[in-house]
């Protein structure tokens, strides 16, 4: 199974760091050991003839079937077989994990498909991406991104030279590649992944070339360090069943001189045609799609813990909660008509791939950075104290004291053995380390939120808005309205 191949492959040498010490085996720690058994599991959906049709596609050629983040849609059906696949997987982890690598697949497999039109940005890019999207496709490769800069002062810039030399750089050039130099963040995934796309937010300059890169770097690199955070995860499921299971490490990346091989090299020392790939239509509408369908699957989730706990408690009668319930069914709703609108929107692009609509799939993502937040509002106001008076653990209930367990933690619908593990999950979603996690991932993964509402607008034709109003003014003036007889 390819799920058990996955985990063999990460044994490769790679230089990953926790709690200041080097991670020997990244199957075997504690920190990884849960989000990593999800992930095979999810590897083996594709093995599994009940499921893999859901999950994958027959690529021409090619016997195993591939997962749907590589297949370019050409007709609406084979839209559809990518979104089934990110639904599915996000099912499976209630969209508790965002970087499954289908995220990032779907940006390789954006810019293979728009490969002919993108070739005029360097004549190597065709044959690049080519080669290196047929060897992810076949190997099962998991991918992840990390393209923002490091925080060391934000009020500067390139030209600051303290900023200059830590964010990632070419320093110089051989026979064999570039060799660079720098951090990025955040990677999530970054322990366990297999290659990592590189690029920066940044807006370069002409002056930048050293900085302007877009790269595919192997994370057993030599010279590469993964810098993990704190892990949230937690061996006691009963208590902690999203910890356990879910927790997605976010790294910082420290490039110590690393060679990247010129075949990795998609793009280097042009900061406008660096711009101009980061742009890419194709790429961004296939990748940001997927981020739109995990969404579907996590409000989904957060919403059914939302009413089980007022279910639980007996509160669902009452106008105040019914009208918070129905918000979270809004939203829901909201973020599953842009994904439909999205799809049913798409159009071909110049090389005949069917590209979501981008305008719908962007502003999914930015009024998710609302809704998210809202969402865990709304279940701390209905679980109320409920959340702090949940005993330490299930295992009170089998202690000397389990007569006046079951007595006092009844609920309304619920025994309380079953009411204390809904609240225990219930706190693991917006109270646990890993809670807290998600609700800041959800504001900023997207980006600055601020920013991506004003460029909505500064993107936007708004003559197509404010013309009529203007015309109306007009005919106001010269009084148009005709009598009434």
């Amino acid at each position: 199974m390819r799920g058990e191949r996955f985990l063999q492959s990460l044994d490769d040498g790679r230089s990953v760091w926790l709690e200041g010490k080097r991670v020997e085996s990244i199957r075997q720690h504690p920190a990884f050991r849960g989000t990593l058994s999800t992930i095979r599991d999810l590897f083996d959906t594709l093995d599994d003839p009940a499921l893999r049709d859901q999950v994958g596609y027959k690529a021409e050629g090619r016997e195993p079937y591939a997962h749907s983040a590589f297949l370019v849609p050409y007709t609406a059906e084979q839209l559809a077989q990518r979104s089934r696949s990110f639904a599915f997987w996000s099912a499976q982890t209630h969209g508790m994990m965002s970087r499954l690598s289908d995220y990032a697949r779907s940006i390789v497999t954006g810019w293979y498909a728009a490969r002919r039109r993108l070739n005029e940005l360097d004549p190597g890019f065709e044959r690049k991406i080519t080669a290196y999207y047929e060897h992810a496709r076949d190997h099962d490769l998991f991918l992840t991104t990390a393209i923002i800069d490091p925080q060391i002062d934000r009020s500067g810039s390139l030209d600051d030279s303290r900023i200059a030399d830590r964010y990632l750089h070419v320093v110089r050039e051989t026979e064999d590649g570039i060799i660079v130099r720098g951090a990025k963040m955040i990677a999530t995934g970054a322990p366990y992944t297999h290659d990592f796309i590189i690029y920066s937010f940044l807006k370069f300059e002409a002056k930048d070339a050293s900085h302007a890169h877009v790269l595919i770097v192997p994370a057993n690199s030599p010279g590469l360090h993964i810098v993990c955070r704190e892990s949230f995860a937690d061996a006691r499921e009963q208590n902690h069943p999203l910890s356990a299971r879910y927790d997605e490490m976010d790294a910082v990346l420290f490039f110590d001189d690393v060679l990247v091989p010129w075949e990795r090299v998609l793009l280097y020392g042009d900061a406008e045609k660096v711009l101009a790939l980061r742009a890419n239509r194709t790429a961004n509408a296939l990748a940001f799609h997927q981020n739109v369908v995990r969404y579907v699957a996590k409000l989904e989730f957060i919403t059914g813990v939302t009413f089980a706990v007022a279910e639980s408690i007996g509160v669902t009668g009452f106008l105040h909660i019914q009208e918070k319930l129905g918000e979270l069914l809004t939203q829901i709703e909201v973020i599953k008509a842009l994904v439909i609108a999205s799809e049913t929107q798409a159009k071909p692009d110049e090389s005949g791939v069917l590209v979501p609509e981008l305008s719908y799939i962007e502003t999914a993502r930015s009024i998710g950075t609302k809704f998210y937040p809202r969402a865990v509002e709304i279940l701390q106001q209905v679980g109320g104290g409920g959340f702090v008076q949940a005993p330490s653990g299930v295992e009170d209930f089998y202690g000397p004291i389990s007569g006046l367990m079951h007595l006092y933690f009844e609920g309304a619908a619920v025994s309380a053995e079953k009411k204390v593990q809904l609240f225990k999950l219930a706190w693991d979603l917006i109270g646990s380390p890993l809670g807290a996690r998600h609700e800041l991932y959800e504001r900023f993964y997207a980006g600055d939120p601020m920013r991506a509402y004003a460029n909505l607008y500064n993107s936007f034709d708004k003559d197509r808005l404010v013309d009529p109003v203007w015309r109306l003014l007009k005919e106001t003036s010269k009084g148009r309205i005709a009598p009434v007889l």
